[in-house]
């Protein structure tokens, strides 16, 4: 990729950027775009503050072009994301000051240090021009001395991205740890859920068995127990009778609207109008009857699971309870701590424990099919990337290069933008996947989606990009000769260094704005405005923020910048760019745009530590590579202590920080009981710990009138 091809890249990504900043900035003041802009401030109903979107119709200044929503997420504190959206926000935005922070060093040594020796370090051929090359180790004469800089820097990146690594999660460990002492009245604190309950054989059910055992083992702590049920067509009535509410609903707010001009023609409205309502209403006073003797005792103990949720009068017994192995049949009473009321996965509670190897499995095959399949794209784009290969496979893109400046947007811009289409739909289809896995939280989904996208990133855009083109053969060599890995690695690494800036530069300027500006949502909403009118008040476009999207594609330019520190230092200042836009852009969605629905307490940073931590393994091991091709035997040498090293660390943390994350502490668990028996808190919490895992089907259900109070209709 020459010059001219990086140049239009950044200037397409750079002024698209600002066009749709620009207009981002306009449009969030506008009070017509709130429902879209701030969704999770408008369904908080928190007015404390002053929208932007409130301003007088009649100021001009909500039609300019403003910098003010930067400085309001710039005066963003940790504190107030952690009490507003909780740990799990934090832990992004941990991630993009982590990239901040680490790569505002990397990018002075590189500047400084690294770029002056690669480019000084061989005279570049009279007449050619300048390319990324010059700048980057390939630039570096064979077997010269100065190779020992870029060593030096490799070992000073690698043990600085460790100390940083070891600060953050230490520091994220203390959130997590004041955070359990803050949301100590949580239900999961008290409960455990149970699975592969045996069948009673007298009673021909499960409940009793849960009950007797227990009580039998547990005689001081065991409180009460919820039990599950597959209650599919009680979920399916339940949600018919909310859509024929809202019909209802709507009905009655389009008949009030409509006001005809002469008394016969309102006389024949009415009527047709509440002829309609009352066929609706007739339809919901059925179905309302259908729902409550679905939830009737008899009913449900037909449809009764061999799961439960079991409380306990205190924190601790739940906690002892959760790991201990409660049966010398280890695939019987099967315990762990319950996931918080509203991260359970209903639908997966149906999963018998002794299948969800098999669907894993399952999720396993199809996520690697698809990274396989998508293998086609990949290499596609690396055609269009490397415009001189494709004029020898496919002759009519010489077509190309009569038309001035087109052949450098084709090479330079639009090969990241293919990726990148291509790319958006991967987290979706991956997300989907980890739905059916057999996890029975929510959270546990997401993190299952973030480790399947993150793998699928990293070996299709990463490891597929560098080594398409000569993909079979340089396969077979791996196979044939695994010791030559390091070497062929570190050379496809090396070319690929103009295309990873421009990936950068489409992710984050286009990525980001795109990302703020929610153009998808602002055309539904502009549509539904047309199709409905006025007669209806639009509810904010509420959604959870998506970690098994942002937490991957975030990741993966970390791997980016940590693999090309040293091989190409140029590319590091374009990704101060990107994490600063980004900081600031998911700032700005967490306080007003996404909706905090459940908190796992930072479970997400362990998986992005290591995240970072793989990357600067494969840093080294491409550096061991560069250094042989450079006939620097002494330096690849010595760098295998550092990967031991890294190694080293990587367990060390597992041992220091990770049981904190997957574990609740008996001490912190007595402490809290302690302070809660006390203050006279301990039955409340007990109490609220058991209504809050009924079923969503089995609560009180009667749209008739106003919402039913959350009391289970059937309790044990």
């Amino acid at each position: 990729m020459n010059p001219h091809s990086l140049l239009a890249s950044a200037a397409i990504n750079i002024g698209l950027a600002f066009i749709t900043l620009s207009l981002f900035s306009v449009l969030k003041k506008q009070p017509a775009t709130a429902a879209v802009y701030y969704a999770c401030a408008l369904s908080r109903r928190r007015r404390r503050r002053r929208l932007p979107a409130e301003e007088a119709s009649s100021s001009l200044r909500r039609f300019l072009p403003s910098v003010s929503w930067v400085s309001l997420a710039l005066r963003v504190t940790e504190g107030e994301v952690i009490d507003a959206h909780g740990l799990d926000a934090l832990v992004v935005i941990r991630l993009f000051k982590f990239g901040i922070k680490f790569f505002v060093v990397c990018s002075l040594v590189g500047l400084v240090v690294l770029l002056p020796t690669n480019y000084g370090a061989q005279e570049v051929k009279k007449g050619s021009y300048f390319t990324m090359d010059s700048f980057t180790i390939s630039n570096v004469k064979r077997g010269s001395n100065r190779l020992w800089v870029h060593f030096a820097c490799l070992y000073f990146i690698s043990f600085y991205g460790m100390y940083l690594l070891y600060k953050e999660y230490n520091e994220i460990l203390i959130r997590r740890i004041q955070q359990i002492q803050k949301l100590k009245h949580r239900a999961d604190q008290f409960t455990i859920v149970v699975r592969e309950i045996p069948l009673c054989i007298e009673h021909k059910a499960h409940d009793c068995c849960v009950d007797h055992f227990f009580s039998k083992h547990y005689p001081n702590t065991y409180y009460s127990y919820q039990m599950v049920y597959s209650t599919e067509d009680l979920e399916e009535s339940v949600s018919q009778a909310k859509s024929l509410a809202r019909k209802l609903e709507d009905l009655k707010q389009s008949s009030m609207s409509k006001r005809p001009k002469n008394k016969l023609s309102l006389l024949g409205l009415l009527h047709k109008e509440t002829s309609k309502a009352a066929l609706l209403e007739e339809k919901l006073h059925a179905l309302c009857h259908k729902i409550h003797q679905l939830q009737c005792r008899d009913t449900l103990k037909k449809k009764e699971l061999p799961v439960a949720f079991v409380t306990f009068k205190c924190r601790s017994g739940a906690a002892a309870a959760a790991h201990l192995q409660q049966h010398a049949h280890p695939l019987l009473w099967i315990t762990e701590i319950a996931p918080e009321p509203r991260d359970v996965s209903w639908r997966n509670m149906r999963v018998s424990y002794r299948a969800v190897p098999l669907y894993k499995l399952g999720v396993l095959i199809a996520a690697s099919l698809l990274t396989v399949f998508f293998a086609i794209p990949v290499t596609a784009v690396q055609g269009i990337a490397k415009y001189e290969k494709l004029k020898k496979w496919f002759p009519p893109a010489m077509a190309v290069q009569f038309i001035p400046g087109l052949s450098s947007i084709v090479t330079g811009y639009l090969p990241s933008v293919v990726l990148k289409g291509f790319i958006y739909i991967v987290p979706f289809a991956m997300f989907a996947m980890a739905k059916i896995s057999g996890c029975i939280a929510r959270s546990e989904e997401e993190i299952k989606a973030c480790n399947m996208v993150f793998y699928f990133l990293v070996g299709n855009v990463f490891f597929w990009s560098v080594l398409s083109g000569s993909l079979l053969d340089l396969l077979g060599q791996f196979i044939s000769h695994p010791k030559n890995i390091p070497s062929q690695l570190a050379t496809a690494v090396s070319a690929q260094a103009d295309f990873f800036v421009t990936y950068i530069l489409t992710d984050g300027l286009s990525g980001f704005s795109f990302e703020v500006l929610q153009p998808g949502l602002l055309i539904w909403d502009i549509l539904m405005s047309c199709f409905y009118g006025c007669q209806r008040e639009r509810s904010p476009y509420l959604y959870s923020f998506p970690y098994f999207r942002i937490i991957p594609l975030v990741s993966l330019s970390v791997l980016i910048g940590i693999v090309y520190a040293v091989v190409a230092p140029l590319l590091l200042p374009f990704l101060i760019m990107y994490f600063c836009l980004g900081y600031v852009v998911y700032v700005n969605q967490i306080r007003d745009v996404y909706e905090t629905t459940y908190e796992t307490g930072g479970q997400y940073w362990p998986y992005i530590h290591h995240y970072i931590l793989l990357a600067i393994i494969l840093m080294q091991i491409t550096m061991i590579g560069l250094f042989g091709l450079k006939l620097k035997p002494a330096a690849s040498i010595s760098t295998i202590p550092l990967i031991l090293f890294t190694w080293m660390f990587n367990e060390y943390c597992k041992m220091r920080f990770l049981p904190s994350f997957h574990h609740y502490s008996l001490q912190d668990a007595a402490e809290n009981d302690e302070l809660d028996e006390k203050c006279g808190l301990l039955e409340l919490h007990c109490e609220n710990a058991i209504n809050a895992y009924c079923p969503p089907g089995l609560r009180p259900v009667n749209f008739m009138a106003s919402e039913s109070s959350s009391t289970p209709l059937v309790s044990s």
